[in-house]
Formats: structure tokens, sequence, C-alpha cells
């Protein structure tokens, strides 16, 4: 598998600096993965695409203020830092990056006095040390800024920190949002409830690796940086009631297999028909996708618990779970690109990206999504 392969023109313009409003009328583009038919919606047609019995997983993870500035103490250099998490839950050492030439044993003055302390660096993190006591969350919220990606070019604002946030976040320790979730409204939600949608919650907590890039020319060489993951025993019977009775395939290199087992036909209009879609599982997004796989790499049924993940999703994978996702627009030559190439062939997703920049979708973040069933 070579990077290359996984790299698409991209006009910049087209990089979503600011989201849509409401929520929901962002654009959709609907992708049948076994016979590349293509068709347009909104978001808020979900509950019109979508089937009594298919069941939506979301991750419920929240994006906590996490960029922070402050000085070198005394000398008050200036720097910046991205808190990752704690080194260990409840503990008060923290990864963090930091911008701006730091050693072991430097202090660093951050918003409204605290001091903490640089205990070890390696490989462009950083382990700093907070006071003992010290609320790391709870002091972000009042003296950081929501961490928005770098190709948002502008500063964040009071507004982002609603926006940029899923109205179902509920643990906070993200770095950055699970994008394709941030389409969602809570009238959406009770649409898809009244067409017989169910939803279940997982949580993923993103972590700036999501935005580094692949650098091995062989992209099987390329490691992923470990997130924290729960997956609830709510969702785990959601999805075992999703499964009793549906078939499960798919072929060496991501597109689902035509042996009858989940296919689905195509209206002339171009959109899935609905005669063979029961009980589908659908991942709102790949940190949902990557929550699902891993639990299921360990063995099905699937079993709750909660864990780090690592999981580098790339064709060739053989989906065990998802049967569905919907996806924002990627990056190109990045592992969530890689990802959903791997589920829907990486033709396919990439004629798609042609015909979505064509008609000026909005790409990345706060872009427009993608369906793919």
């Amino acid at each position: 598998m070579r990077l290359e392969d996984f790299d698409y023109p991209l006009d910049e313009s087209l990089i979503a600096q600011h989201p849509i409003e409401p929520r929901d009328q962002a654009r959709l583009l609907v992708l049948d993965r076994q016979s590349g038919a293509i068709s347009h919606y909104q978001v808020s047609a979900l509950p019109q695409l979508l089937t009594s019995g298919d069941l939506l997983v979301f991750n419920n993870t929240q994006v906590f203020p996490a960029r922070l500035f402050g000085t070198k103490h005394p000398s008050g250099g200036k720097v910046e830092l991205l808190l990752v998490r704690a080194v260990k839950r409840g503990s008060n050492a923290w990864e963090v990056m930091i911008r701006g030439k730091i050693r072991p044993g430097q202090q660093l003055e951050l918003p409204q006095g605290l001091i903490i302390t640089v205990l070890d660096s390696h490989e462009g993190t950083h382990v700093v040390a907070f006071p003992p006591g010290t609320d790391v969350f709870a002091y972000a919220e009042k003296a950081g800024l929501v961490p928005l990606p770098p190709y948002i070019r502008r500063a964040p604002t009071e507004a982002d920190r609603d926006r940029y946030q899923t109205i179902f976040a509920r643990t906070p320790g993200a770095v950055a949002a699970p994008t394709a979730g941030l389409h969602f409204t809570q009238e959406l939600l009770q649409n898809l409830k009244a067409a017989g949608v169910r939803t279940a919650m997982v949580t993923l907590h993103v972590g700036p690796g999501t935005f580094k890039p692949v650098t091995t020319a062989d992209i099987c060489e390329h490691t992923m940086d470990a997130e924290y993951y729960e997956l609830p025993e709510e969702a785990v019977k959601a999805v075992a009631d999703r499964q009793r009775g549906f078939g499960r395939g798919g072929q060496q290199d991501g597109a689902p297999s035509r042996d009858g087992g989940f296919g689905r036909g195509v209206q002339q209009d171009g959109a899935p028909s609905r005669d063979d879609c029961r009980g589908r599982i659908i991942a709102v997004g790949s940190t949902s996708v990557r929550v699902l796989e891993t639990a299921a790499a360990q063995g099905l049924p699937l079993r709750a618990g909660s864990d780090e993940t690592n999981l580098f999703i790339y064709p060739g994978y053989e989906f065990k779970v998802v049967d569905g996702m919907l996806t924002n627009f990627h990056l190109p030559k990045s592992t969530l690109l890689m990802l959903v190439c791997a589920f829907a062939g990486r033709e396919r997703v990439l004629e798609a990206y042609r015909v979505a920049a064509a008609m000026r979708y909005r790409f990345f973040s706060y872009g427009d999504a993608m369906l793919i069933l």
C-alpha cells in the first residue's frame, strides 16, 4: 500500500472555516458501496435514507479546551501547550505537546498564575506535573481555548465551544471532535427515533494523532497513536440485537461481498434501495468504527469494556461489525481517508471525493458529510 495511492487534488477553498447552521442542513453525499451509485441530500434526510431497525452508533466523547498559552518561569519566554491526556486516570501528571523550546525541570506559568513543571520529554511529547489536587479539566474550562484543527485558519471564538462539540457529548477527554457527530440536532434525533432508527453510544477520546501525518511510503509501516475507548454494555446489547439473523461479509479490498449477506439495490434516482437493509449497524464517524472493530478483534460476540486502541484500518481490513458509516470528507493521505477506503473501496471513495469537490461540497471538520451504505 503506497501512501501516494491515497492522495487527491485539494482545492483549499473547499476547507470549511465555519460550521453550517443549523447543523443538519449540511450536504450529504450518499455512496452505495456495492454499486458505486452516488446521490445527494442533506443530513436532515437521514430518517428517510435509513430503515426501521438500523442502529446508529455515536461517539459521546467531549472536547475540552485543551489549548493553553503560558510563559517560561521565570524568564518569560512564550509557550503554547496542548493538553493530551492524564498519564494515569486521576493523575496530576499529563502528557502534553508544547510549542517552544523547553527542557525537563523547566517550570511554566499558565493563565491564572498556575505553575507546572516539565518532568520528561520524548519524541515531541512531554510530561508535565500540575500542582497536587488540580482538577485539570475544570482548570482548562476556565483558562483554555478550543483546540480547533490546524486547517481552520482563524482564532477560536466563544461560539466554537458549543459548535465544535456534539450535542450528545458527555465524557471530557478529546482534543478533537468526532466530526461526523457534529451534524446532529435534537430534532433530527427525534425524527430518527420516530422512523424506528435506534441509537447507541460509545466513547473514544480523540487525540492529536488524528492529525498525525503518515510519513512512511508504505502505509503498513505507520503506527497509530493509542487512544482511550469505552464500550458500554448497552451498546453491546444494541449491536447484538441487530446482528441476530443478519449476515456479514467483505472482500479483501474492503468492498462489500456480493453473496447477498447484506447487499443493497439501487433505486432509479441513485439512492440505495430499502428492501434489504434491516438491522444494519451504522457507525457515526471513524472513531465509532474503531471502537466497534477493536472490540470485535478481541472476539465475537462483543464484550463491554474499556482499554486503549491503536487499530489502524486500511484497505485489506475485513470489517466484522460495521455495515455502514457516516463520515466527513478527510485530508489527503490521512489515516481517516484510508479507513473510509477500506470500507468502500479506494477507487469508489476517491471518485466520490472527485464528485464532491466538483459540486463544491465543504471539506473536513466543519464541512459536509458522506453516508456509505
